[in-house]
């Protein structure tokens, strides 16, 4: 009877949908750094103190501008976490990356991982499932106070306290989930026996910081990451460049000191507190095509110690481009060239997942050696798998942040048009959709669970490009700027395909996607009427 009932429960337990590259240790984050030894000891310290005090607030906010290493951090107390056998739960947002880029598996994901890690909670939480068949099409709070809250407050009296880590809120779509996140999740406080914590960061945006004025003091410490003296951050950074600079001296035969203490120097003043400065200044010296020693020389020319730190991660952004992108080309090669990388970098940093560089062209109906001729200098951005089958991504979403700000990338070539992209690609994903047709996966009758149809079948079926423009069209068309022919398309797409894409994203498990995009449709078309 015991093993039924835990068989029973695991079955409810694996019906949690789960957000993929929502944990820390997930292999998304495989090739992400995590802290040096010997950097950020002191910041380090204090979380794990407020980690172990029965007595510390419950939430500990890490705030800091772009640039700053929340995420690394972030990695790095979980890891420990993990280690110590105190890890409950962690949701890495990320912003253009589908299930991490919004809030609607936050609290699913986090009791999915509650379970595993907690098994007091797995019979209260199974229980919910059962009791609650349509909580996973609820909202936030009713997924929390079920799922979460109520299982641990109904656990067995055993004293325990558990961490919850939770990177990059301030990327997650909807500022109103936000605000309403942390609102919930502030209810942990008052928890007796099962004791959970939230170790939190974010950037010092507006709706963030109005979110946590509205909790009472006594939820939450905060910490401000750019506060921190300088002097400190610089040692930091100067342990980073002489670790990670120094294996690329051996491997390219250099000669000693290299490099010497005065370029250490400079490359600390220019980074002015930013790792993301850092980090990406070592990938460019490090994968440059001239060497290292050239693309160190190309840093130290074209950048000015007497920069904001904003202002030296545009100089180093722009320097790259220019040096990467265009060369030393004449005038009409480099505006082709500055050309394809607006048509297929622009369209990775508006994309609402990420891709890879074949599916990219196919998306886009381009030739894939010209995706991969223009992602191919692109290294110190992006990341680029040697697995083709594998999505591009950015390194960090300051890039993103600078390609769509005029004010920050001064060069027009590397500007990128927020809404000419997404317009460009909600057509690209209207021709997609438009091939759609009754049963793509040749089902042998009426009836059939998805269950029984091979995943391999559905793929085939329905690449990657048309799941892509299934799921995201309607987005891309909302940020986008269409014209009077765009929603013409869309009314002819409704009169012939209308079943067919509901087929789709039936078979690639959206349909409950596809019942909140039918209802934004149905606004946008009734703007559009009188509009047009």
């Amino acid at each position: 009877m015991v093993r039924i009932q835990s068989l029973q429960q695991s079955a409810n337990i694996a019906k949690l949908p789960r957000a993929e590259g929502a944990a820390h240790n997930d292999w998304l984050w495989r090739h992400e750094d995590h802290c040096l030894q010997d950097t950020r000891v002191e910041l380090r310290k204090q979380i794990m103190d407020w980690c172990e005090d029965p007595n510390s607030k419950c939430i500990f906010w890490l705030n800091g501008m772009a640039g700053t290493g929340k995420s690394t951090i972030s990695r790095t107390i979980a890891l420990a976490l993990a280690e110590k056998k105190r890890l409950a739960a962690s949701f890495f947002f990320r912003r253009g990356k589908k299930d991490i880029s919004h809030s609607r598996m936050f609290f699913t994901t986090i009791a999915a991982q509650l379970a595993n890690n907690l098994p007091v909670l797995r019979a209260s939480i199974a229980d919910a499932i059962d009791n609650a068949a349509d909580i996973f099409e609820q909202g936030l709070r009713e997924q929390w106070n079920q799922l979460i809250l109520n299982p641990l407050k109904n656990a067995p009296t055993q004293q325990i306290q558990l961490v919850v880590v939770i990177d990059a809120l301030d990327e997650c779509d909807s500022m109103r989930d936000i605000q309403l996140i942390l609102q919930l999740i502030a209810e942990a406080k008052d928890l007796g026996t099962v004791r959970i914590k939230i170790f939190l960061t974010s950037r010092p945006e507006t709706p963030i910081f109005d979110g946590f004025r509205q909790l009472s003091g006594e939820a939450y410490q905060d910490f401000i990451l750019h506060s921190i003296p300088l002097d400190t951050v610089n040692g930091d950074i100067s342990t980073f460049f002489r670790q990670k600079l120094s294996p690329l001296k051996a491997k390219h035969g250099l000669g000693t000191p290299w490099p010497d203490e005065q370029i250490i120097e400079q490359l600390v003043a220019r980074a002015a507190g930013l790792f993301i400065y850092a980090a990406t200044t070592l990938r460019f010296i490090r994968d440059g095509i001239d060497g290292p020693e050239t693309q160190l020389s190309l840093i130290l020319n074209t950048t000015k110690s007497s920069l904001s730190a904003t202002e030296h991660l545009d100089g180093i952004y722009t320097t790259l481009l220019q040096h990467s992108v265009l060369g030393k080309r004449g005038y009409h090669e480099c505006e082709e060239l500055a050309r394809r990388f607006r048509h297929v970098v622009g369209s990775i940093v508006v994309m609402f997942n990420t891709i890879s560089a074949r599916n990219l062209a196919q998306l886009l109906q381009i030739k894939f050696e010209i995706v991969s001729g223009t992602l191919d200098s692109l290294h110190s951005v992006l990341n680029i798998p040697q697995d083709e089958s594998q999505p591009v991504q950015l390194f960090h979403l300051s890039f993103r942040d600078f390609l769509l700000d005029p004010q920050r990338c001064s060069n027009p070539r590397f500007q990128i048009d927020e809404k000419e992209r997404h317009t460009s690609l909600f057509r690209k994903c209207m021709e997609h959709i438009s091939h759609l047709h009754e049963n793509m996966c040749d089902l042998w009758g009426p009836g059939v669970l998805i269950t029984e149809i091979p995943d391999d079948t559905i793929q085939r079926s329905i690449p990657p490009r048309i799941q892509y423009a299934c799921r995201y069209w309607l987005k891309h068309l909302r940020l986008g700027n269409p014209v009077e022919g765009d929603i013409k398309a869309i009314r002819q797409f409704l009169e012939q395909h209308f079943l067919h894409w509901l087929e789709a994203l039936s078979l690639i498990g959206e349909v409950s996607n596809g019942a909140h995009m039918i209802i934004s449709l149905e606004e946008i078309l009734s703007v559009s009427c009188n509009a047009y």
